[in-house]
């Protein structure tokens, strides 16, 4: 009778663990990410004597995420960046936005070491980024490739909603202004992004808090 009890007690038990990693599984499989930060322009993708405030706000980020495995996964994502003059500089803002697809890596497997509800997701991927400059020199738009790589940190509120600090990089593959005046509150260098925002799941466990 009780290694009937038991042999029932071990099925229910390998039952439970398989539902719930398949319903940890769901509800990572889609995600919506919006994010909002500060970004800071690499000063060589500017023209003498224009310069930009080391760090500007807003950056805003919304991404649509889905993984393919428990790790691997890729995200299709938009960004708008916003950055002014610096004191003492030749008055201008400038819009950047960009659009990218990135794969995705969630390395919280891989580092035992993190506490219970936090994740480490690791992101990279080419992109389009736009540039368009404001006021006086609105006629210096330029757009170009990018490449972007960034690394996430995500704390658990619920078992579909997360928070997140993400940090970014974006390369710029542009070229060099020519004339120079094609510069003027332009620009076509880097970028550094750091945001804080919310990551919620859009499949799976609809009923879950």
């Amino acid at each position: 009778m009780l290694s009937t009890i038991k042999h029932y007690c071990i099925i229910l038990i390998a039952v439970f663990g398989l539902t719930t990693a398949s319903a940890q599984m769901e509800t990572s499989k889609w995600k919506a990410l919006i994010a909002v930060g500060f970004n800071s322009p690499s000063q060589d993708g500017l023209v003498t004597p224009f310069e930009a405030n080391s760090i500007n706000f807003p950056t805003i980020n919304l991404g649509v995420q889905n993984m393919f495995t428990p790790q691997l996964g890729a995200k299709l994502d938009f960004g708008y960046n916003r950055f002014a003059n610096a004191d003492n500089t030749p008055e201008f803002k400038t819009n950047y936005t960009r659009i990218n697809v990135q794969f995705v890596y969630d390395a919280t497997r891989d580092f035992a070491f993190l506490p219970i509800g936090t994740g480490m997701v690791f992101h990279v991927g080419p992109g389009y980024s736009m540039i368009k400059p404001l006021g006086n020199y609105g006629d210096n738009k330029t757009s170009f490739l990018n490449a972007m790589g960034g690394l996430e940190f995500h704390y658990s509120l619920s078992k579909t909603v997360s928070a997140f600090v993400d940090t970014s990089y974006i390369i710029g593959f542009a070229d060099t202004f020519d004339p120079i005046t094609e510069g003027y509150g332009s620009f076509n260098g880097n970028m550094l992004t750091v945001t804080v925002g919310v990551a919620v799941s859009l499949s799976g466990c609809y009923t879950c808090n």
